[in-house]
């Protein structure tokens, strides 16, 4: 058994009580010696409970380390997994535009149908270009496994948009009459809308959290 620092004579000559050393973020421990207010551990100990290494030249003792990264605590690693659900700052600024567009769309349908206003070709078509634009650049700007995830669920949002937009100016079209409560409770129209919520959420919490809401 080597001791760091100290003489075999000197450790028989005083008191000694046990302790143990243990390495946050490693498994086990290392039994520890406390002699006149100073700590002792066995080298052999110590270098497997850091998955380090021993080699001897001479009188002298050499401890080797691995590499930072092969001894990261567990909370770096849980804080690194934790960062790995974040969005990245293009991405959640070019989505936060796209959802504006969309909840425009939306509003701006409701209000037609609700007050039976005419709504044409030539009124989706700016919302239209815009959200399909605003798409694109959200495409451009995802990077991280959680962007790529929410911009799927961003694109059944716009998908479902689209889909609602083309049911209203198909009725218009055919001359169908359209009641003015014809988009309250209904399925498509509540669907956007509980999307928009979830995409919202994530966006204030800055992380990807997929709730079932856009599929």
């Amino acid at each position: 058994m080597m001791l760091l620092a100290v003489p075999t004579l000197a450790l028989s000559q005083t008191e000694q009580q046990n302790g143990t050393l243990v390495v946050s973020g490693q498994p086990g421990q290392a039994a520890v010696l406390h002699v006149n207010g100073r700590s002792y551990v066995d080298v052999e100990a110590l270098a497997q409970l850091t998955n380090g290494s021993l080699s001897f030249k001479g009188d002298q003792i050499m401890l080797t380390l691995p590499a930072s990264d092969a001894i990261t605590p567990t909370a770096a690693r849980g804080a690194s997994q934790a960062r790995s659900s974040e969005f990245s700052t293009d991405f959640l600024k070019a989505g936060i535009e796209e959802m504006a567009v969309i909840r425009e769309w939306r509003s701006a349908l409701v209000n037609a149908v609700q007050n039976g206003y005419p709504v044409t070709d030539n009124f989706v078509a700016g919302y239209q270009a815009q959200a399909r634009k605003n798409l694109s650049l959200v495409s451009v700007a995802a990077s991280t496994d959680s962007d790529r995830r929410a911009l799927q669920l961003l694109s059944n949002e716009f998908d479902n948009i689209q889909k609602l937009s083309n049911k209203v100016l198909a009725a218009r079209k055919n001359m169908n009459y359209i009641s003015r409560d014809a988009l309250k409770d209904a399925p498509l129209d509540q669907q956007i809308l509980n999307c928009e919520r979830s995409l919202a959420s994530m966006a204030v919490s800055g992380q990807f959290q997929d709730d079932g809401s856009c599929h």
